[in-house]
């Protein structure tokens, strides 16, 4: 029988199909100009909502999921480093689409394309808006409109993140793996090569206990202070566009996942674990010289922007301009890259 249920380990999201997602703390971006990769700087702690039980507001026990805490205008990424199997990934912002801009949906699309495909797509830091760039993921309240789904769909009703995973169909999957073994055994007749030489592995953020369940008497339950995901500065990052048959996918989904943001003093209240520090500085980090990111795949193909994410305005727009201080790396600290089971997480009605 197939495993659907999603599971967290440690800070990681496991979907069916092999598929893991870690939610990166990262530098906030200046909404003007296009820049390289911010840094990782640190995994959101991730905790499921039905370990709470009363603590956790109606609403947010009904979708089920995962929540972790997040500070006002602070940034975030997607990383899929572990991903093992080919899977197709939608990610919703507000149950809008950030690859295509299109409503929430339970099939995959192809014009234009709602998911990203793994392990290909490394990570995704922001909404698809752009030729070869994504704005950034930065979190806003809900009920000030400067979300991306009150922006598409005139309403801010539902925040957080939402992911659903696609296997390769039951054909495909037997097709990769027999594949996969020829390479490797091709592999094991060729020479190790010379020493001092080889690709670096990927960089992975600090790593974190695995959660636990609050202690104390319960409190009554309120209405959380919801949080969704607006748009940050410009970054130079692709999304692929899919090179497989629609028909090597699945047709319905093996697993999902609504992720809930919620502000660091809702955070104590629920769990009663104090939420990680304020976003770093991002001039200090610059100077430094810590490293920034240009990451470039030439085997495959970026995504056209989709025109409903291209309008989509900056979170600047209605929370006031940024006035933290700015300092651009200098070009030696950009760096190019490339050339366990856990808990069970319930889901919900969303």
């Amino acid at each position: 029988m197939t495993d659907t249920a999603v599971r967290v380990d440690g800070n990681t999201l496991r979907l069916p199909g092999g598929v893991a997602v870690r939610f990166v703390r990262t530098l906030r971006l200046p909404e003007t100009g296009t820049h390289p990769l911010p840094p990782g700087i640190g995994e959101f702690p991730v905790r499921r909502v039905a370990d709470y039980g009363d603590r956790v507001p109606e609403a947010m026990r009904a979708r089920g999921g995962v929540m972790l805490p997040v500070y006002l205008r602070e940034a975030m990424w997607l990383s899929f480093a572990g991903t093992r199997e080919p899977a197709a990934l939608q990610v919703g912002v507000g149950k809008v689409c950030a690859v295509s801009g299109r409503p929430w949906s339970d099939r995959l699309a192809r014009d234009p394309q709602n998911y990203v495909v793994l392990p290909r797509q490394p990570w995704l830091d922001g909404i698809n808006s752009g030729p070869g760039r994504v704005r950034q993921f930065v979190a806003v309240p809900l009920g000030l409109g400067a979300t991306v789904e009150g922006q598409v769909t005139g309403e801010e009703v539902w925040g957080g993140v939402q992911l659903q995973s696609f296997p390769l169909s039951e054909g495909a999957l037997a097709r990769w793996r027999e594949e996969e073994r020829r390479r490797a055994e091709a592999a094991r007749r060729v020479p190790p090569p010379a020493a001092g030489f080889g690709a670096a592995g990927p960089l992975a953020a600090p790593g974190s206990a695995p959660a636990s369940a609050a202690s104390g008497p319960a409190r009554r339950p309120r209405a959380a202070a919801a949080m969704g995901l607006g748009a940050g500065g410009s970054l130079r990052q692709e999304v692929y566009r899919d090179d497989r048959s629609p028909g090597d996918w699945a047709e319905r989904p093996a697993g999902r996942v609504f992720v809930h943001l919620l502000t660091p003093p809702e955070w104590r209240r629920i769990t009663g674990e104090a939420p990680p520090p304020s976003p770093v500085d991002r001039a200090a980090y610059t100077r430094a010289g810590l490293p920034w990111y240009d990451y470039y795949d030439q085997d495959a193909d970026d995504l056209a922007p989709a025109d409903t994410l291209q309008g989509v305005r900056p979170v600047g727009d209605w929370l006031g301009d940024d006035h933290d201080p700015w300092q651009a790396p200098a070009a030696q600290q950009v760096h190019p890259l490339k050339d366990a089971p856990g808990h069970p997480v319930q889901d919900g009605d969303w």
